[in-house]
């Protein structure tokens, strides 16, 4: 079996400051295999983007990776220098931002743009480019792609544009895609429609995606295996039909019963007390503790590692036994 396209090992991202390291992302690792969607979910300051801002190396200093590693294919890229991260980002690494309107230049039609993207990445023609590009419009769902192609990004509607971020992205075929929030900003319909397109091309061009959202429904419509991150770390990883009915760790548990069910009355949605922690007040123990209703004594006390959890892994005192870890 050929390896994974992108392995993450223990990696922590940290802030300095006066009072000392802030740590964001705290000994995150997964592997994500090509043609497979990793979902990441979790709440507002999980750590969900900054993950996939350290991956494709665009962290906002003064933030740092402080250790781990991460590697894309075989060749560790954590490591490497601003030059030859350039190099990687857009011909092995793709990525699709919340808004299309960020990564498309006002000033040129969009024709100009995946042309110049497909000419730093391939040794071809501008002719060649250009009927690449038209293609790639097409495969994206764009009509009428050979009259479009020289629109400015201001005439394209805002699930267009995604479309176009998405061809765009996709251009010079890379290995691995990061989409973080790609359907955020977009109307419900919308939304499935660009979700059914991330998946096709992905599927049809066997590229690894990393799906950033905290929209459990995309997730479930999109994803082969989903991470539930919290406070930094991933509290739960498993197949995503395992992790949506029956959840292991509590806080899954919370996510999973505050979504409405359909077809079936429940008296009252789950809901989660307090809110996610603070940098600078991270609880000792497990992190969702104060938050947590099967809370014991030693989740206050030690930090767990992720354990074998049925199909699943989760990070969570409960399991200790199944795994024979002891106190």
């Amino acid at each position: 079996m050929p390896g994974p396209i992108l392995a993450v090992s223990d990696l922590k991202v940290g802030f300095p400051t006066r009072r000392g390291t802030l740590v964001a992302v705290d000994g995150v690792s997964f592997e994500i295999a090509a043609g497979e969607v990793l979902g990441v979910v979790g709440e507002s300051g999980a750590g969900k983007s900054l993950t996939g801002a350290a991956v494709i190396g665009l962290i906002e200093p003064p933030g740092r990776i402080l250790s781990g590693e991460v590697r894309l294919g075989a060749q560790r890229i954590d490591n490497l220098s601003p030059q030859a991260m350039r190099a990687i980002r857009g011909r092995r690494i793709g990525m699709v931002f919340q808004d299309p309107l960020t990564s498309l230049n006002p000033l040129y039609q969009i024709g100009d743009q995946i042309v110049e993207t497909i000419r730093a990445h391939r040794d071809v023609s501008e002719h060649d480019a250009r009927e690449q590009a038209i293609a790639l419009l097409q495969e994206a769902g764009i009509q009428g792609a050979r009259e479009r192609i020289d629109s400015y990004p201001h005439e394209f509607s805002g699930g267009m544009r995604q479309r176009v971020v998405l061809a765009l992205a996709l251009c010079a075929e890379p290995g691995l895609l990061i989409a973080d929030e790609p359907t955020t900003a977009l109307d419900v319909s919308i939304q499935a429609q660009i979700i059914a397109l991330l998946k096709r091309l992905c599927r049809e061009r066997g590229t690894a995606v990393m799906l950033i959202t905290h929209d459990m429904g995309v997730i479930a419509e999109t994803a082969d295996r989903v991470a539930v991150m919290y406070a930094g770390r991933i509290v739960e990883i498993g197949p995503i039909r395992d992790v949506v009915q029956n959840p292991r760790h509590p806080y899954t548990k919370g996510l999973m019963g505050a979504i409405p069910a359909t077809g079936r009355r429940i008296p009252r949605l789950v809901q989660i007390p307090g809110s996610m922690p603070r940098l600078t007040a991270i609880p000792s123990g497990c992190a969702f503790n104060p938050r947590c209703s099967e809370v014991f004594d030693r989740c206050r006390k030690e930090r767990p590692e992720r354990l074998p959890a049925g199909a699943s892994e989760a990070a969570c005192w409960l399991y200790a036994a199944n795994a024979g870890v002891h106190a």
